[in-house]
């Protein structure tokens, strides 16, 4: 779960780059985790992209923040959006770049719509997936940058009941690891981490149309953690202690045990579930 390479000093924008501007790219900006990233990076003294397909709530984030904020309205389950956003950021020199934008699902897998289990898929990895690649060949080109993939405690095992949500996540981890050990056996300053949340309040279990059984973090401690972690180097950032010694139990369970496990926790989800 945890990285290689020597983490980096977390420090203020003006210490590492004198007076020099950065900007960073959030996806996923209009709400929860990713927009609590964007405050969180704004306070740091990063201009922002700002990108989602709600324009009305980019316009009101980027209205409280005190940074020069970009905002580009388009939906990621589009691949066409997706190159056309990365032909839109790559003149600006970005220094960081948070892939939140995403989305889950509950139920039975036969009985979802395949449709939005298609949509998901797009957003949820597709959408990392070329953004990762695209971002990253520039990044390494300059030796420089920060790469966050925001996947989720679901990444580390099968979930029943959500089992393409949960799928997605174990995409986006794994990916994520093993292009960062490519980095680091290429001397790359580059840094790529995982962002892995338990609950946390926010919108997601509304789409998702399930009632979380365990209390959420909240969006902004959440934030404060990743953006820490990404900017130290670390490859895999877990929030909160309760959730960090659940995924190392998780571990040392056996495989058979863990999607039974894992059942019950969404059957109970499920308990709330939107009629």
């Amino acid at each position: 779960m945890f990285g290689l390479r020597r983490p980096q000093r977390d420090v203020p924008v003006a210490e590492r780059k004198g007076e020099t501007v950065l900007k960073a790219l959030v996806t996923g900006a209009s709400s929860g985790i990713g927009r609590a990233i964007a405050q969180e990076l704004a306070a740091r003294g990063y201009d922002l992209i700002l990108v989602a397909r709600r324009r009305d709530r980019l316009e009101a984030l980027a209205r409280e923040l005190p940074v020069k904020c970009r905002i580009l309205e388009l939906d990621l389950s589009d691949l066409k959006q997706c190159k056309m956003l990365y032909c839109h950021a790559r003149s600006e020199d970005l220094e960081v770049v948070v892939n939140n934008a995403g989305f889950g699902m509950c139920g039975p897998f036969a009985a979802t719509s395949l449709e939005r289990d298609l949509e998901m898929i797009r957003t949820n990895i597709v959408a990392v997936h070329v953004l990762t690649k695209l971002f990253l060949r520039d990044f390494r080109a300059r030796n420089r940058g920060y790469i966050l993939n925001v996947a989720s405690s679901a990444g580390f095992m099968a979930g029943p009941l959500m089992a393409t949500y949960y799928a997605t996540k174990n995409y986006v981890l794994r990916l994520t690891e093993a292009v960062r050990e490519e980095l680091r056996r290429e001397g790359s300053a580059v840094q790529l981490s995982a962002l892995c949340p338990g609950p946390v309040k926010t919108e997601f279990n509304d789409v998702a149309e399930v009632k979380f059984s365990l209390p959420g973090m909240e969006a902004q401690a959440c934030a404060r953690i990743a953006v820490r972690g990404l900017l130290r180097g670390k490859a895999v950032i877990v929030p909160g202690i309760g959730m960090k010694t659940a995924v190392m139990a998780s571990r040392l369970a056996p495989e058979w045990l863990l999607p039974r496990i894992t059942y019950h926790v969404q059957h109970k989800k499920m308990q709330g579930k939107k009629q």
